[in-house]
């Protein structure tokens, strides 16, 4: 059986890509030149569109809960059928793209596993965004199936992220459970790295990856060093105001592969969202190829 991370890295061969595309049908998105309010229907039509234009591109697609929950069952209905076309555009292009529900769920034991078989089972997605602050515990219906992946949110984009994710805490308890020895003789670390560092430990299936933002470089060559081997989401490039080259340096891997950079509104509100998401992946290619020549 496969694990979800080497099904992305399938895709992300296939499709010679590193990019995310987000599916945000923004409210403001959705209203016609006819003035008529925002429907499901509308934010299906959208979201519809941009799946068919850049799947040739994208690496995943990540679509967000929010935006279709806020029409509610009407709504809900949406994302499912956006998820089914995904499948079938999958189909068409002979290589199946991952889906990744960005819903930043966080409960534990009947709640998470009710959410993990609403995500994976009922809406047929292959990955979520999670909070991990509820412990190990409440991400374990997520990840029992080592197909499904998760995207622990570590360091994330926003400029609030600092007032809980950058708490300092102490490495005691980390190295005495992981006999670790200090680094540099220091013996703290922000909350976030501590994170990065669990996910490390927990990822026995290869199926647990981490939310990083783009627009917090140095954060991200922490983690990228406290966690070698795991995967990044990383939003916050484009309208965010996150660097692409700057976040890519910070934190690929070593093999040139372990980011999935999330565009959205870059991408969505382009005159042709195609153009703009086959020149987002050339430019991802072009600077991987300046740091290990090759494409």
């Amino acid at each position: 059986m496969e694990s979800f991370f080497s099904f992305l890295e399938r895709r992300v061969d296939d499709s010679s890509s590193l990019l995310c595309v987000g599916l945000d049908p923004h409210i403001p998105d959705l209203i016609g030149a006819d003035g008529h309010s925002p429907t499901a229907a509308s934010a299906l039509d959208f979201c519809l569109n941009l799946v068919k234009q850049t799947a040739p591109y994208a690496a995943a697609f990540k679509p967000n809960a929010a935006f279709f929950e806020v029409f509610g069952a009407d709504g809900w209905a949406a994302l499912k059928q956006v998820i089914d076309a995904i499948h079938e555009e999958s189909n068409r292009l002979g290589s199946k793209i991952p889906i990744i529900l960005d819903a930043k769920r966080g409960d534990i034991a009947s709640t998470a596993e009710a959410y993990a078989k609403s995500a994976f089972e009922n809406l047929g997605v292959d990955c979520i965004t999670l909070s991990p602050y509820l412990g190990k515990d409440s991400i374990e219906p997520f990840i029992k199936n080592q197909e499904k992946g998760v995207f622990l949110l570590c360091k994330t984009s926003n400029p609030g992220s600092g007032d809980l994710q950058d708490l300092t805490v102490d490495r005691g308890r980390w190295m005495d459970e992981t006999k670790q020895s200090t680094v540099n003789g220091q013996r703290s670390m922000p909350l976030y790295e501590y994170v990065a560092h669990l996910a490390q430990q927990w990822n026995t299936k290869n199926n647990i990856g981490l939310v990083v933002g783009a627009t917090h470089t140095d954060a991200m060559k922490r983690v990228r060093a406290a966690a070698p081997d795991l995967w990044f989401l990383v939003p916050g490039v484009g309208t965010q105001g996150g660097d692409l080259e700057s976040a890519m340096r910070a934190g690929l891997g070593q093999d040139g592969r372990g980011m999935l950079i999330n565009v959205s509104r870059s991408i969505a509100r382009a005159d042709n969202p195609k153009r703009a998401a086959a020149e987002m992946r050339d430019q991802i290619l072009e600077i991987r190829s300046s740091m290990f020549g090759k494409r």
